[in-house]
């Protein structure tokens, strides 16, 4: 079957007429030349593209699922000279009317009842390779393309900071209007309902009432109630790219556990994000940010669970472990989400030429600072559903001198 370019089989309307984005398409285009170059570096023909999310980078925002699941429709076939879409008859007009639309794609179409691997094993056949899968007959080359979607390009970093923006608002207007006895479930419907409503997918969601998140790190959530408070989380996709934010609620003053426990995580997160910056390897802030959990008695906490993660296409491009000598430069995206026993605070950073960029900003709420080097950072504080703040930037609480800088020399 013959490489054709997509046309449309009928007149659209207008509302069907896709603009095409010149950012977007000069986007794709040094990807291809990236990709182009890694091929004829390595000895290989083509590479195969069939994870969505590496589908969504190369294309820099396209979507190859079905809307409300992570099934895939389609395939990339990338040579140093073309880019091939590979799917099916019913999914090809959709991709390519509005995923791919003006973006210099081919299309390769089989029928429907004809199983995808067929048309994929034909252009395959005879040639060297590369893939993000695992196959028989093709190199799996995940590894690279890790280097090659991260760090972020400038037209992705602008495109995550409106996503960070749309997250965080989310997050923070469900708590705002979160009231005791609702179940975890309902206020997590509410959380995905006020992001879809923005254009973001949630990638992933967590409500622990009442102080679950000590047993369960990764709690989601359930059925039961929300009486006293709640660590409110929510992961958002847009354009392929991921975000994550973390808020606190409660009915009236925080228990102290809570209080407590929350005050000491963002000391943590802080420190984290402080020091993410252009040239420092993930070990070294590692041991910056364990000898916060160390000055604050709590050395084994991190222990318990992951702090943080280097996020993109993926929600773990790269993890931030003790040992990692993965340097960070500009563009790169970490998610910081240090826990203290029931406590879980989350937030995005970039980072930038100099220092970090915060993706997931705080609107109407309350705040602590704490000073990292001098440097102060403000950092969310619990809302108290009994004493709505006014503005950003009411009851501020100062931590100033528990991080002083012989503590983080």
């Amino acid at each position: 079957m013959a490489t054709t370019m997509w046309q449309q089989s009928s007149p659209p309307s207008s509302g069907e007429i896709q603009t095409i984005d010149p950012d977007r398409a000069a986007d794709i285009e040094a990807k291809h030349r990236l990709v182009g170059e890694f091929l004829e570096r390595h000895g290989y023909d083509a590479l195969l593209l069939e994870e969505p999310q590496n589908f969504a980078w190369f294309t820099s925002g396209g979507d190859a699922t079905r809307r409300g699941s992570s099934e895939s429709t389609a395939a990339l076939f990338i040579t140093p000279d073309a880019r091939v879409a590979v799917t099916n008859n019913v999914d090809s007009g959709q991709l390519f009317d509005r995923e791919l639309h003006g973006m210099g794609f081919q299309l390769k179409e089989r029928p429907w009842p004809e199983p995808g691997r067929l048309l994929v094993d034909d252009l395959c056949r005879g040639r060297s390779v590369a893939g993000d899968v695992d196959r028989s007959g093709i190199r799996d080359i995940s590894v690279h393309l890790t280097g090659m979607r991260i760090p972020l390009t400038d037209f992705e970093a602008r495109r995550l900071a409106d996503l960070g923006r749309g997250v965080a608002h989310a997050v923070e207007a469900t708590c705002r209007q979160l009231e005791a006895g609702r179940t975890e479930a309902d206020v997590a419907g509410e959380l995905a309902h006020r992001l879809l409503k923005q254009g973001i997918r949630p990638d992933r969601l967590q409500v622990a009432g009442d102080g679950r998140g000590r047993r369960y790190r990764h709690w989601t959530f359930t059925d039961e109630r929300v009486d006293r408070y709640a660590v409110v989380s929510a992961v958002g996709q847009r354009h392929g790219l991921l975000v994550s934010a973390t808020r606190t609620v409660s009915f009236g003053e925080p228990p102290r556990e809570i209080r407590d426990a929350h005050h000491r995580a963002v000391l943590m997160q802080a420190t984290g994000m402080f020091f993410s910056q252009r040239e420092w390897e993930l070990f070294e802030i590692w041991n910056r940010v364990e000898r916060i959990y160390e000055k604050f008695n709590y050395p084994n906490e991190w222990r318990l669970a992951d702090q943080a993660e280097v996020i993109g296409y993926y929600l773990r491009e790269l993890p931030v472990v003790p040992n990692s000598e993965y340097r960070l430069t500009p563009n790169v995206p970490v998610h910081w989400h240090p826990s203290v026993g029931p406590a879980l605070v989350g937030d995005t950073v970039l980072v930038g030429e100099k220092g970090f960029e915060l993706l997931t900003p705080m609107e109407q709420w309350p705040r602590v600072t704490v000073k990292v080097k001098g440097v102060p950072i403000p950092r969310p504080d619990i809302l108290r559903r009994d004493r709505m703040i006014a503005a950003a930037g009411d009851s501020i609480l100062s931590f100033t001198g528990l991080t002083d800088d012989s503590a983080l020399d």
